[in-house]
């Protein structure tokens, strides 16, 4: 669904369906501009028949208007064709890395501790990046390249997952993965916090990428060991909202935390930001004693980080 707004949000159109017969997954991840175009990803939930969270039969895919024509139109906007993660690989094809840390049946989650759930390989929540530094590897001079950056579902940390989105010479959008220098493709990348939701901002100004993500500090705790605060599997500490900044979105610097709650309950996740003139502004979801735990939490807080260019180093 998508509605618009003349007025700064006072009243709203009513919503227009862009796509029918077609199931998705959206999350707050960031919007990419580039030759008049919008640019948005989400999650179509293609393959439906994975019990509990279904991350393995997701597909991202890239949606695409001209910000010249109607964005209420269904007809003004192209939608990437893209593969579901468990189209492109299974728990079998990966080792030396670890990943999946956990075994799960292909379709089912596996319970490793009461009520502790570990669900099938997946990715979701995309966030799009296009690389302007013609130094860069993966820099595309024709501009018809787009990399999605997703939060990677492996039971483990420190890895987001990747693919690239190319404008065809017929308009449609093509979603493949990455080729290193050495041909091997790249599914996963070393990500700090790509095993939660993130957010991935570009700062025309300090020509940076900036990266919200929570910080993992115990995700070797064995399960009987666990903290009962902490939501679910030891990778899911969601109290410590951490700001990163890049030039190029695989090399991360550590700029700081932003936000910390008392104990683990007290999350501080699901970050989204904006630019304002010298400060970034951050809204992320978060809970007190009141929230369920820390993935349904009660709360939606504000945080501002001054001058937040003076982190460079």
């Amino acid at each position: 669904m998508i509605i618009a707004s003349g007025d700064e949000g006072e009243t709203w159109s009513a919503p227009v369906a862009l796509t029918s017969n077609m199931k998705w997954h959206g999350s707050s991840c960031n919007v990419h501009y580039s030759h008049q175009h919008v640019h948005l990803a989400m999650d179509e939930r293609r393959d439906l028949s994975i019990e509990g969270w279904n991350t393995a039969g997701l597909a991202p895919r890239v949606l695409r208007a001209s910000m010249n024509d109607d964005l209420l139109d269904p007809k003004s906007w192209t939608i990437s064709e893209a593969p579901a993660f468990n189209e492109i690989v299974s728990a079998g094809d990966l080792d030396h890395f670890g990943i999946p840390f956990y075994s799960t049946p292909t379709r089912a989650p596996a319970e490793l501790g009461s009520g502790r759930l570990c669900a099938p390989m997946g990715w979701l929540e995309p966030n799009i990046v296009q690389f302007q530094d013609p130094a860069h590897l993966w820099h595309d001079p024709a501009g018809r390249t787009l990399h999605l950056f997703l939060r990677a579902n492996t039971g483990g940390t420190g890895y987001a997952a990747l693919v690239k989105v190319i404008e065809q010479a017929d308009g449609r959008l093509v979603t493949t993965l990455e080729t290193m220098p050495s041909g091997r493709r790249a599914l996963f990348i070393p990500f700090p916090g790509g095993h939660l939701k993130f957010f991935v901002l570009y700062d025309d100004k300090s020509r940076l990428y900036w990266l919200l993500s929570s910080q993992a500090t115990d995700s070797m705790v064995r399960l009987t060991h666990m903290s009962r605060a902490r939501y679910n599997l030891p990778n899911n500490e969601r109290h410590r909202l951490q700001l990163h900044f890049s030039k190029n979105c695989v090399d991360w610097c550590f700029a700081g935390l932003v936000a910390v709650g008392q104990t683990e309950r007290h999350a501080r996740n699901y970050p989204s930001m904006a630019v304002d003139g010298n400060d970034l502004l951050v809204l992320c979801r978060s809970a007190d004693d009141e929230g369920r735990d820390p993935q349904y939490a009660n709360l939606i807080t504000f945080h501002r980080v001054k001058e937040f260019r003076n982190l460079v180093y």
